[in-house]
């Protein structure tokens, strides 16, 4: 399978598993998505540090931090493991359900995503899989936007309400410290996250 543009098709894990081609791919309600080629180094630098943060927050913890690529799995109710139509790699994650790690790795919704926007993935971030996270019941979704030359650095956390689905989300940016609600306690410099 050689693609960089999404097919429509119903897709399944089974399908998924059967792709050798060495590309990564995203599977959202049995579409593919060819994944972008290797990150930006910005954006690398911007993945290692929030994990490095979040790493050292959960030393001691039960809950675990995974990068990508790391296969989410998020099932609709019933569904067996090879009739699953969506399997994301968001670039963190972060599982406290330890239920829900296995070989493969989530098969569930995470506690928090993390999301390092880039020109081409930043509408796709925005808008589907902040629609597919919210459904899914992530209880936290960051997006992080690190601002390619004068453009704007944002933080925008979503956080899951008791109404259900996401609230309006909190709006951070250099200078702001970031708090999580999900992993209560740990707070990030903006400045010291965009390494500025």
């Amino acid at each position: 399978m050689n693609t960089a543009r999404k097919l429509r098709g119903g897709y399944t894990y089974a399908d998924y598993l059967r792709w050798d081609d060495d590309q990564r791919y995203e599977l959202v309600d049995g579409s593919v998505y060819g994944m972008t080629p290797a990150p930006s180094r910005k954006h690398q630098e911007i993945s290692m540090r929030l994990s490095f943060i979040i790493a050292g927050h959960l030393k001691g913890r039960r809950c675990k931090i995974f990068a990508a690529p790391f296969d989410v799995r998020l099932p609709e109710a019933g569904a067996r493991d090879e009739e699953i139509y969506t399997v994301v790699q968001p670039d963190i994650v972060v599982v406290c359900d330890p239920k829900k790690l296995d070989e493969r790795g989530c098969l569930g919704s995470p506690d928090l995503v993390m999301e390092i926007a880039s020109p081409s993935t930043a509408e796709r971030d925005m808008k589907e899989k902040l629609s597919l996270y919210e459904r899914h019941g992530v209880k936290e979704y960051w997006i992080v936007f690190p601002g390619e030359g004068d453009s704007m650095r944002l933080v925008l956390v979503f956080n899951a309400v008791k109404s259900g689905g996401y609230g309006k989300p909190a709006v951070y940016g250099p200078g702001d410290t970031i708090k999580s609600k999900t992993l209560r306690g740990l707070s990030v410099s903006a400045s010291e996250l965009f390494g500025l």
